[in-house]
């Protein structure tokens, strides 16, 4: 095994831009068991759009727009993996430059852009603020279910976690 890549142990770290539930501090915590240390930010020429019958958002390349969010400093690739898993198939993570809204430097970072550009379920703009009250709890103990389900040796794919729980008991999301 010498002089192949995996009998180097070398731990990347990864800056990532989220944009949408992973703002909440609790629903990152479930995920990867810490709260890394972050910076507000902004993605520009994209777009955060609300999609039908989902409560968490998807982002696309719009010219003149902007998305702000936040980095997430010090990402491991076990954190990186778990965050490709629990975005899906729905999501592409793409490389992108944003600018912090602190001292305006430019850095690179992962995010994660909806599959589907011609998706006709996207439309208007998710807001944050509006998502916390109404669907924040629900969604950490999704997210506790799909951690769950994770360390289970045959687990699901996130989507399907995610409409399993959102639809037990004929429950619905809102999609205000």
């Amino acid at each position: 095994m010498s002089g192949s890549a995996s009998a180097n142990p070398v731990q990347h770290h990864h800056n990532v831009f989220v944009y949408g539930s992973l703002l909440a501090d609790d629903v990152v915590k479930v995920l990867l068991k810490r709260v890394p240390p972050s910076s507000s930010a902004i993605l520009h020429s994209f777009h955060r759009f609300s999609i039908k019958g989902r409560v968490y958002p998807a982002i696309l390349p719009v010219e003149n727009k902007k998305v702000t969010g936040k980095v997430l400093f010090g990402i491991t690739n076990p954190e990186l993996d778990i965050l490709d898993t629990f975005e899906d198939v729905e999501y592409e993570r793409r490389t992108v430059e944003v600018s912090l809204m602190d001292s305006s430097e430019k850095l690179q970072a992962h995010t994660y852009v909806w599959s589907d550009k011609n998706d006709p379920n996207l439309y208007g703009v998710w807001d944050f603020e509006e998502w916390k009250p109404v669907h924040m709890n629900d969604f950490i103990k999704m997210t506790t279910g799909f951690v769950e389900e994770l360390e289970q040796p045959e687990s699901k794919p996130r989507v399907a976690t995610y409409e399993s729980f959102y639809n037990q008991d004929g429950q619905n999301p809102s999609t205000s």
